[in-house]
């Protein structure tokens, strides 16, 4: 009985971030003005954390909730399995959202503008150690 709730389980969340986000149809492409609004306020740390979380709930959360991954358990953005597959800086994120390793969508300029993706990789690796 276990085994058959959490493969329903297993198979429900499958479905939910499918149908949420994570398919292979590319996201909206938001304005530039709109993300780009989020970093002149952004001079503190604390600003950068909240602005870096507020990308991150945009653009990655549905597929990567607290930090996990749901199409891949094994490539969580938690700081062991970032450090397993050799992914230590930002800039190491950041070429990942361009021109991702498996089942993630990509994430272009125009959809993330550069600064963005930095400031997402940098909450990424501070909060999720």
């Amino acid at each position: 009985m276990f085994k058959t709730t959490a493969i329903a389980y297993s198979a429900a969340v499958v479905a939910i971030c499918f149908l949420s986000a994570c398919s292979k149809q590319e996201p909206q492409k938001t304005e530039s003005p709109r993300t780009a609004s989020l970093h002149p306020a952004a001079s503190s740390q604390q600003e950068q954390i909240q602005t870096g979380e507020a990308l991150f709930r945009q653009f990655c959360f549905n597929c990567h909730p607290e930090g996990g991954n749901l199409l891949d358990t094994k490539k969580t953005l938690h700081g062991p399995d970032l450090r397993r597959n050799q992914i230590t800086v930002p800039e190491d994120i950041v070429k990942i959202m361009r021109n991702p390793r498996s089942r993630m969508l990509r994430f272009d300029p125009e959809t993330i503008p550069d600064k963005d993706a930095r400031t997402i990789a940098e909450y990424v690796l501070k909060t999720f150690r």
